[in-house]
């Protein structure tokens, strides 16, 4: 039982998990998803910057900087793992940037839900008829 608690934290918890280099499948698979969430950072601020729908836009002001530095962060572990830079190389660390990332999208899923709504333009019909008709009674 000790041994295997000890192997599981050692796994998680160790500054320098091992050797790592830029050819590895998983290394590629984690710079070409930090340099998409760089990249959809600056395609989000296009898209957000052609918005007509006020409340779209305000609801979207965060996503575009939260992608940019979830992005920065994690290409800078990645780097740290590859050159075996101590504490930023966890394995842990890792976990925490999965799970800020899956917070904050289910957070702002929640927010965008709840509080989104769209404008709908009415038409006003105005009848002359209107002034002759009587109006509410006054208590």
């Amino acid at each position: 039982m000790g041994n295997s608690v000890y192997s599981f934290f050692h796994y998680w918890f160790y500054p320098n998990p091992g050797l790592a280099g830029y050819n590895k499948p998983s290394i590629i698979a984690l710079i070409v998803i930090c340099a998409v969430l760089i990249i959809g950072s600056f395609a989000l601020s296009y898209w957000r910057s052609h918005l007509e729908n006020a409340v779209t836009k305000k609801l979207s002001k965060t996503w575009s900087s939260v992608m940019f530095w979830f992005g920065i962060v994690g290409i800078i572990m990645v780097i740290s793992r590859v050159h075996q830079i101590q504490f930023f190389a966890m394995r842990f660390l890792w976990v925490l940037w999965v799970l800020g990332l899956a917070v904050y999208g289910f957070l702002q899923m929640r927010i965008f839900r709840s509080r989104h709504y769209e404008v709908i333009k009415q038409e006003r019909v105005i009848d002359p008829r209107d002034r002759y008709l009587p109006g509410k009674k006054k208590r």
